[in-house]
């Protein structure tokens, strides 16, 4: 795969992986992969914890699922992110930027207009959506064949200084490295973040991992071979469409967006 390739279709994998184990020789990839990213001073520091063992495994799913249950029933996920919410393609095309939540069951469709109001936040709750999508998270995380934990030391990750910037930074472009690779061995990935979003869940997830004082976790993602055909949960979104040049481009000052770039990019996927 070219590597232009490999960036515009990067996506995120929302359905299930096949049960087949991610090969060693595919494991030790991803890593040099990752570990080839740049990093100030040239400081590397990530650490990785790689999980196989299926009972880890299956408590992360059910933590996960816990954690999305918890916080989607409390109305807190919604409140923190409803601006990155599309509930129609008019809504996604105006702002090219968030979820477009194009997989509804036809009992919620006509209530996505009050989706960020108390009166729809009970309805959610009586029609068990928060529990619906816990155990379809539950049962994402539980089945996937490997789980990838990303730390970094606490000696260069300092939130306010520089250095906290830094490392971050590193374990970002650490991290596209590892994405990007997956395409190349028929893999798929996805974030684990709905467990960050109940700090005492996240917490039971850094003692099993047995995470040393001296380490950050800072997430954990789920991995594992696509299978031939995906099946989409119950909810689901997209999130294909990126904001036009013009939108976020500037040339030479910031009171100068960028002309005729729009109709010349190749639209990328997450």
């Amino acid at each position: 795969m070219e590597l232009l390739d490999a960036v515009f279709d990067r996506r995120t994998t929302n359905g299930p992986f096949r049960p087949d184990p991610v090969s060693p020789e595919h494991q030790q990839l991803l890593i040099r992969a990752a570990a080839a990213a740049p990093s100030q001073f040239n400081s590397q520091p990530w650490r990785f914890v790689l999980i196989e063992d299926r009972t880890t495994i299956e408590t992360v799913g059910a933590i996960s699922g816990q954690s999305m249950t918890e916080v989607m029933g409390a109305g807190t996920f919604f409140d923190r992110y409803k601006k990155y919410f599309r509930f129609s393609q008019k809504e996604m095309d105006a702002a090219r930027s968030g979820m477009l939540f194009d997989k509804l069951p036809a009992l919620l469709r006509p209530f996505t207009s009050r989706a960020f109001t108390p009166s729809g936040q009970s309805l959610m709750n009586r029609l068990r959506v928060p529990q619906t999508l816990g155990e379809e998270n539950r049962k994402l995380v539980a089945g996937s064949p490997l789980l990838i934990g990303v730390m970094l030391e606490r000696g260069e990750y300092r939130p306010g200084e520089l250095s906290g910037f830094y490392s971050v930074f590193s374990m970002g472009a650490a991290m596209e490295n590892l994405w990007l690779t997956t395409l190349e061995l028929g893999m798929g990935i996805q974030f684990v973040s709905f467990p960050m979003e109940a700090p005492h869940h996240w917490d039971r997830i850094v003692r099993m991992l047995q995470v040393p004082d001296e380490l950050e976790l800072m997430a954990v993602y789920r991995l594992g071979y696509l299978p031939e055909r995906s099946h989409r949960p119950a909810i689901d979104w997209s999130s294909r469409e990126r904001r036009r040049p013009s939108q976020f481009v500037f040339r030479e000052t910031c009171a100068a967006p960028q002309q005729g770039w729009d109709d010349d990019v190749r639209p990328g996927s997450v």
